[in-house]
């Protein structure tokens, strides 16, 4: 059975509350060895940490973009003072996750979305005085994302949950960044995502689950079906093999090959990652 690294996953999210340890136990049972929890907001900064020291995985400090509108200054110097004292912890692996949201409607106008803005470039720059990765949360913001990589360059990493043009996926690649994809992947009607998913370059791809959130086709429900009283399922990083399986299906290449790629791809863009896991898969 192949190995899995869940290069996203917010496994202190409260639909996890009271069977964390079983969801992340069954997710190593499906072969996914290792999770990447990424953090939100100040207040959860300790529980990611704690999270991925339980159970052996590595996690990411930063300020969600969704979040921003009830962060304050002092936030971004609690930041720099929790990555200050992560720096001798090798499971610390990213600043994220961060970025930009011009989708949430609240988020599109002044002054929300400079706001979001001064954040997002803050913490890229927290991310070069600390000289880690960043994890960016993409959401129809991808040009000013790479806007902000010009202007204050990191040393890369992943854009997360990625559905832009080819041409924005290229200059994402440029920048040292794998882009990466999950269950939004897995329905035939996202046409373009499916696209990148099989025309990509094969060093390019890196899955991830966004465990509970972007469920794969399997377990979700339309809003006619909520309505009428049918629970959204939720994601787990257990799912992730299975949306493996429909990525290698797409590029036409064996699952095992996936796995190898995917493995390497992450270590690649978390460098940290190299000294918790095998630098290859450890199944082949």
């Amino acid at each position: 059975m192949p190995s899995w690294i869940d290069t996203h996953c917010h496994l202190d999210a409260p639909e996890f509350v009271g069977d964390v340890a079983q969801v992340r136990a069954h997710a190593a049972a499906q072969g996914v060895v290792h999770c990447v929890l990424p953090a939100v907001e100040v207040s959860n900064f300790v529980t990611v940490r704690d999270l991925a020291h339980q159970f052996g995985d590595s996690y990411a400090l930063g300020l969600h973009p969704l979040y921003v509108p009830r962060a304050h200054e002092e936030d971004l110097e609690a930041l720099d003072a929790a990555l200050t004292i992560a720096r001798d912890d090798p499971r610390c692996v990213a600043v994220g996750e961060i970025g930009l949201d011009y989708f949430v409607p609240q988020l599109q106008q002044s002054p929300q979305r400079e706001r979001q803005e001064v954040f997002y470039q803050a913490q890229l720059r927290l991310a070069r005085k600390h000289d880690l990765p960043v994890i960016l949360h993409v959401r129809r913001s991808a040009d000013r994302l790479l806007k902000g990589l010009r202007e204050t360059p990191v040393r890369g990493g992943i854009a997360h949950a990625f559905n832009g043009s080819a041409q924005q996926a290229q200059e994402f690649l440029k920048r040292g960044f794998k882009l990466g994809f999950g269950g939004a992947v897995t329905f035939e009607r996202a046409l373009q995502l499916r696209r990148l998913a099989t025309e990509l370059p094969l060093d390019a791809l890196v899955l991830e689950t966004d465990a509970p959130d972007i469920p794969p086709h399997w377990l979700y429900t339309t809003a006619q079906q909520r309505a009428a009283g049918q629970p959204q399922g939720r994601n787990t990083p257990g799912e992730l093999p299975r949306m493996a399986q429909g990525v290698a299906q797409l590029r036409g290449i064996p699952v095992e090959a996936l796995a190898r790629a995917c493995w390497r791809n992450a270590l690649n863009a978390l460098p940290r990652l190299g000294g918790l896991v095998p630098p290859a898969n450890p199944d082949f």
